[in-house]
């Protein structure tokens, strides 16, 4: 026994000497990493073998002719200098769906993973391994293993706000891509614009997506820059957004607001709201009065309306709902809002919102979808606006919604993961991307660990990632949005895929040149 202690003593003295496992220039770092002896050489003349995974060979093809100017053809086999993609589904039992094993030698390189989306990671780490010396290409031998460690690893980006258009969306995809996200979390409506085409209801885009001016400054500004600001999407243009983010294996989650931020619904349709009083579409920020009246049924069929033309564009199984910052005012101040609360024997507000939101999530569940909302969908009071007494609720959440909580107590995580419901930690305060570099600087975003601390491991599995939201109020352009979104979103991409052992804020500064150089030449505005 005393030679066994000994033994296990100098090994783990050996381990200490030695230090961490390796690390590379990858962001996010991969799971493990194993360092070759030698380099492989990359020219025009290594053959890409895409096996059955020819979408994903083109597009690295075209990586590598837009990035470095090299012309790789596509062959089906080759006997050495070559990149080889192959398919095992064994591999998932190990490294799920999305992970992969990415092996460089000096005289091939090889993908191998259960899924083409594993295929694509390890084309993405392929990519940033790559060292330029003039014109001569190399890649370092390595031997890698790799895996997420969460399944949602989401971007919102809210244009409800300001339009930003499928260009600029695109650009955003193509990064997140790049940053192995698989989550394009779409804020399509707001109360200062509606962005997505509903063709049964037209004026939601012909009204509900223009605003005579916008407030400029602060929250509390009084002063509007007197622009005229519109735009929208059409159906067509979101099918081509859609399957540019497939193509990347990035899933659009689309978010239509209710029953609140809808003043521009309202706007387009005043018989939506409580008191049928027409409003313009707002241009000031921050949480508005207006709206929907839940109690009546036309109300709810035009909102089950909206859902099904958004079904029948998504291929999401999830579908947002919001669900946040719900003034109660135009609810308790109507007659036939608490007829309907008599009727229906509900208690409070956020009993009536529970129930609305229960029903959309019945509608949803018909479809063979799924609903997400904000956290106060549950019923909690976040909000200074709102009467302690007004969200008493006893309504409880239908089963199988997913929470995606921001704001409140961390303990509101485990009320939810207790009773059963998957949890987005999206908490604001370590991931809205509108906060300013000095209240979340990019190593404060490096730092956040979707699994809050203390939470008991047999909820863990509940957590199913982590969301950075970039809301628009104060984003007019896109070089103001990048200036916010970049660096912190490759940190936010490694706070979603690597296991926290493995992170290191320093190792990631240094991966992190790799895409200076790139936003460099791409013309994104990032933070420096």
């Amino acid at each position: 026994m005393l030679k066994l202690r000994s033994t296990l003593a100098f090994a783990c003295l050996l381990l200490l000497l030695a230090g961490p496992l390796p690390a590379i220039n990858i962001i996010p770092q991969p799971s493990e990493v194993k360092t070759l002896s030698g380099t492989f050489s990359l020219s025009g003349a290594t053959a890409i073998i895409p096996g059955k995974c020819a979408g994903e060979a083109n597009q690295l093809q075209q990586a590598l002719q837009e990035t470095h100017g090299l012309s790789l053809a596509l062959k089906p086999t080759a006997k050495n200098n070559y990149i080889r993609f192959s398919l095992n589904e064994k591999l998932e039992k190990e490294l799920g769906k999305e992970g992969y094993l990415l092996q460089v030698t000096p005289d091939n390189i090889t993908i191998t993973a259960a899924t083409a989306t594993g295929v694509f990671y390890g084309i993405q780490s392929l990519r940033q391994l790559i060292t330029a010396n003039g014109n001569a290409y190399t890649i370092n031998a390595v031997s890698i293993k790799d895996k997420p460690r969460f399944g949602w690893r989401a971007f919102m980006l809210d244009e409800g706000r300001y339009f930003k258009g499928g260009e600029t969306v695109k650009r955003l995809l193509d990064e997140m891509a790049l940053l192995k996200m698989n989550v394009f979390h779409w804020h399509l409506t707001d109360d200062q614009g509606w962005r997505i085409e509903i063709k049964k209801y037209p004026l939601l885009t012909s009204v509900g997506s223009k605003r005579d001016s916008t407030q400029i400054g602060t929250w509390n500004s009084k002063v509007y820059d007197g622009k005229p600001h519109e735009g929208f999407y059409t159906q067509e243009q979101i099918k081509d957004i859609i399957k540019y983010a497939a193509d990347r294996h990035i899933t659009i989650i689309p978010e239509i607001e209710m029953p609140g931020h809808s003043s521009a619904a309202i706007a387009a349709y005043p018989w939506l709201g409580t008191t049928h009083t027409p409003i313009k579409v707002p241009g000031k920020f921050g949480v508005h009065y207006d709206v929907f009246n839940v109690s009546d049924p036309k109300v709810i069929a035009f909102l089950e309306d909206v859902l099904q033309e958004v079904i029948a564009l998504f291929p999401s199984k999830v579908i947002h709902i919001g669900g946040d910052e719900v003034k109660y005012d135009q609810w308790k101040a109507d007659a036939g809002v608490n007829a309907y609360m008599k009727a229906h024997k509900l208690g409070s507000p956020a009993d009536l919102q529970i129930a609305f939101t229960n029903n959309i999530s019945n509608y949803l569940a018909r479809k063979n979808r799924r609903m997400a909302g904000w956290n106060e969908i549950m019923g909690s009071k976040l909000h200074e606006f709102t009467d302690s007494k007004d969200v008493s609720a006893t309504e409880k959440l239908a089963a199988g919604t997913i929470v995606q909580f921001w704001k409140g107590e961390l303990k509101l995580i485990t009320d939810a993961v207790s009773k059963g419901y998957e949890v987005i930690n999206s908490y604001h305060a370590m991931t809205y991307l509108d906060y300013d570099y000095k209240e979340i600087p990019l190593e404060k975003a490096y730092s956040f660990d979707p699994i809050p601390e203390g939470l008991d491991p047999k909820y863990h599995a509940k957590i199913l990632g982590s969301g950075c939201q970039m809301w628009g109020e104060w984003i007019p352009d896109v070089k103001t949005m990048n200036h916010q979104v970049f660096p912190r979103l490759a940190a936010y991409a490694e706070d979603g895929w690597t296991v926290p052992a493995n992170k290191n804020f320093t190792q990631f500064s240094n991966a992190l040149q790799y895409f200076y150089t790139r936003w460099d030449k791409e013309g994104i505005q990032y933070n420096k």
